[in-house]
């Protein structure tokens, strides 16, 4: 889904105020849309502790989940947040980059991992991540999936 002004409200209800169905019908939405994914393990962008315990829930595990269970694919968190991070809303591409390079460790998993997080917008995050997952074994294959996606246009002038 393009991260566009409607599905901006969407994710907002669900991350911010409370909307956990939207969760189900996040995944439902993409496993219309895309083929089971060709791997051994489901897993998800850990979250922010305080958040977590603010919200209660945390939708990119919520998300992985219930495409796990879409797909009959095991999902297992393989990662943990280490130090703080800002949040990374209104930071520079740069900015973004520099702020979670480190921010991710992994347990050791051998296979193809399906990396899940519930908005991708410069991939900041899914990088670090997936640089992570792939500290353990050499040519571990990570793919990501989100429920939306921020699709920039070049600017002109």
């Amino acid at each position: 889904m393009v991260y566009d002004a409607d599905v901006r409200r969407v994710v907002r209800g669900w991350k911010e105020r409370g909307l956990r169905g939207l969760g189900a019908e996040a995944a439902r939405v993409v496993a219309d849309r895309l083929p089971r994914a060709d791997v051994e393990l489901v897993t998800f962008i850990p979250p922010d502790g305080e958040r977590r315990l603010r919200r209660g829930y945390h939708p990119a595990e919520q998300l992985a989940r219930a495409l796990a269970d879409s797909w009959q694919l095991p999902c297992e968190p393989l990662l943990t947040r280490v130090g703080r991070t800002r949040r990374q809303r209104g930071l520079s591409l740069q900015e973004r980059r520099r702020n979670v390079a480190h921010a991710f460790a992994a347990r050791p998993f051998e296979g193809a991992i399906l990396l899940v997080d519930d908005v991708y917008t410069t991939g900041a995050t899914a990088h670090a991540a997936a640089s992570a997952l792939r500290t353990w074994v050499k040519g571990t294959r990570v793919e990501v999936v989100t429920f939306a996606r921020a699709i920039r246009t070049p600017r002109l002038g």
